[in-house]
């Protein structure tokens, strides 16, 4: 048993996804997205959203969504805010930076991955207040977020109406949207209320290698096409990302699957917590950042795939593993690697 549990990018691609790829595998197909199956992904998207009149770009990799939604919101001398571990800022190379020409990532404290509303409150009215600093761009916000914790709905409507008052754009990392909306069993549209440019994610939850940029506003559809061009996303191929995402949004695969990750990871959470395991953040999604103690890791690493974050004492709780539930991950092995961390 193949017990890996490092992240839902291990994960295999859905059958249903798989399946769409190889039937679009037959004769010709125009290129660069104008193939038959784009215009369907496009109104697939405006409905689940709520936005009748949303332009949709494919892209290929979740990097590539969020440095080219940002540079399409942002000036080179503008800021965005995000919170201090936010995936763009620790985990993308400097890619929005180098998308956007420039501008700067100003990071906002917030206890639990969560961006806190008194301190974003604080760094917009101190950003953009004269020609000497950075201006006010845009607010990226993660549902999940980093720490695998969740924003409710009402704590996004206030951080991104602040953001809005204030003269900011508002964008969603949604890498893990679909986790995000099942474990608040809200709807993508009730997700995205608030926000100007949205990365739905594809690739952590079934896809191939598919993500969606989404914007709200229409007038942006021609720049976005340009940047996507220009930052090399623009695949000749196109059809193999339309099918994938029209194969992941039909029937709610987008949701099923995201469901089946988030009830694999509540059991390995309740589990861990048997065993004594501490939490370092409440695990509300697929995602469980947990300490156990050294001696279980040296063990359990031997046969199973997942991260250190730390090595931290056993004073501490021992270190700090990081363990992700892709939709495949069955109760059998779940149980087999709790089992291992038992001894």
């Amino acid at each position: 048993m193949n017990l890996n549990f490092a992240s839902d990018n291990t994960g295999p691609v859905a059958p249903a996804i798989m399946d769409a790829i190889v039937a679009a595998n037959t004769g010709a197909a125009m290129p660069y997205g104008n193939d038959p199956w784009m215009p369907g992904v496009r109104d697939a998207l405006r409905t689940l959203f709520d936005w009748p009149e949303a332009e949709v770009l494919l892209v290929a990799t979740g990097t590539g969504a969020n440095a080219l939604a940002l540079a399409g919101l942002v000036n080179p001398w503008d800021a965005v805010l995000c919170h201090r571990i936010a995936h763009i800022e620790e985990d993308e190379c400097g890619a929005p930076e180098f998308f956007t020409g420039g501008a700067k990532l100003v990071l906002v404290d917030g206890a639990d991955g969560r961006i806190d509303a008194d301190a974003l409150a604080a760094q917009i009215g101190r950003t953009g207040v004269s020609l000497h600093n950075v201006q006010k761009g845009a607010l990226s916000l993660s549902n999940v977020t980093e720490a695998g914790t969740l924003y409710t709905l009402d704590q996004l409507r206030d951080l991104t109406t602040m953001a809005r008052n204030g003269g900011f754009a508002t964008h969603l990392d949604g890498a893990r949207f679909a986790n995000a909306c099942a474990a608040l069993a809200c709807s993508a549209a009730d997700m995205v209320r608030g926000f100007d440019m949205v990365s739905f994610g594809g690739t952590k939850n079934g896809c191939m290698a598919v993500e969606a940029i989404v914007m709200r506003d229409p007038a942006r559809h021609r720049e976005m096409e340009l940047r996507r061009k220009r930052g090399a996303q623009l695949w000749s191929k196109h059809r193999y990302l339309s099918v994938q995402m029209m194969a992941y949004l039909a029937d709610d695969l987008w949701l099923k699957n995201a469901r089946a990750s988030n009830a694999a990871s509540a059991r390995l959470a309740t589990g861990l917590r048997d065993l004594g395991a501490m939490m370092e953040w409440e695990p509300q999604a697929n995602m469980i950042f947990a300490r156990l103690p050294r001696a279980t890791h040296d063990r359990a690493l031997n046969k199973a795939d997942y991260y250190l974050m730390d090595e931290a004492d056993e004073a501490a709780g021992g270190p700090l593993c990081r363990l992700v539930c892709d939709f495949t991950k069955t109760n059998a092995e779940v149980d087999a690697l709790l089992t291992l961390f038992a001894g």
